[in-house]
């Protein structure tokens, strides 16, 4: 199996589409501050977003590992059981970091912001998941899996602020 990190990193068009409307970029690895699983397992950022947001993969393996978002305010939250699965959720749904702050209906509002801003945006979404050959999921589907994962906490996915020992608040609450 191929890395789905390298083949984002070898096809510009993909990349493109991650980094817009996708916030998703894998030259913005490194948090904005020292931080530690409070489980002490392994804690490695391989992409991050525009607004200081870390995308960490969660204990030992590859891409299959859990994936936690932190974001620069202190919030933090298990939001994907492995890079495909994150992958998919933001090709689906970019909107994903305010699904718990929006309404179904404000949802579908956003989503038809996001068509109208990027007319091809489904277009640009189908070459992306064919390049990287993911099978695309229902918007209903990533959102249950969102909700799955969100709702993991423990030691495991708890993230820490190293130097002051002060734990991140939960990102989403159901």
């Amino acid at each position: 199996m191929s890395s789905l990190l390298a083949a984002i990193a070898s096809h510009a068009e993909t990349a493109d589409y991650l980094c817009w409307p996708g916030d998703f970029e894998l030259d913005r690895k490194d948090h904005v501050e020292e931080v530690h699983l409070a489980s002490g397992a392994l804690l490695e950022g391989f992409a991050g977003d525009g607004s200081g947001g870390t995308f960490f993969f969660c204990g030992p393996g590859g891409e299959e590992r859990p994936v936690l978002y932190a974001d620069s305010e202190g919030g933090a939250a298990l939001v994907a059981f492995g890079l495909e699965q994150l992958l998919q959720l933001i090709m689906v749904a970019p909107w994903w970091t305010s699904y718990y702050d929006f309404s179904e209906r404000e949802r579908s509002e956003l989503a038809a912001e996001y068509r109208a801003d990027i007319p091809d945006l489904d277009e640009r979404r189908d070459r992306a998941a064919a390049a990287l050959g993911l099978e695309l999921p229902t918007e209903a589907e990533v959102v249950t899996r969102l909700r799955a994962a969100t709702a993991e906490v423990g030691d495991d996915y708890t993230l820490v602020f190293t130097p002051e020992g002060n734990v991140y608040e939960r990102l989403f609450t159901a």
